[in-house]
């Protein structure tokens, strides 16, 4: 049986609901935790090394580029952690109905 119907391959032409956007997003903030979590662990290894590399730290914390991207993964993380405990009610059967 051949299915004649049209396909359709845009997917921005799609308009999703807004739980389909926060689920991607939810998503795309795991990804985005996992790579970050990289600059919280060099952090870690640079402040328990030695009080030389600790002091280092601190002056390196100091550049703005640093301040940003601990900022958007604190931020991720927080979205992240919103966003899963929205998941867990819903896998509860809460707030599923219009």
């Amino acid at each position: 049986m051949k299915d004649k119907r049209p396909v359709n391959l845009d997917m921005l032409s799609i308009r999703m609901p807004i739980t389909a956007w926060a689920s991607i997003t939810h998503r795309a903030t795991g990804v985005f935790l996992f790579a970050g979590i990289a600059v919280f662990l060099w952090a870690l290894d640079a402040s328990l090394s030695s009080p030389e590399s600790f002091a280092q730290l601190q002056d390196t914390l100091g550049n703005p580029l640093l301040k940003v991207t601990i900022w958007a993964v604190i931020s991720g993380l927080i979205y992240h952690s919103l966003a899963g405990v929205r998941h867990m009610i819903m896998d509860m059967g809460l707030g599923e109905t219009m």
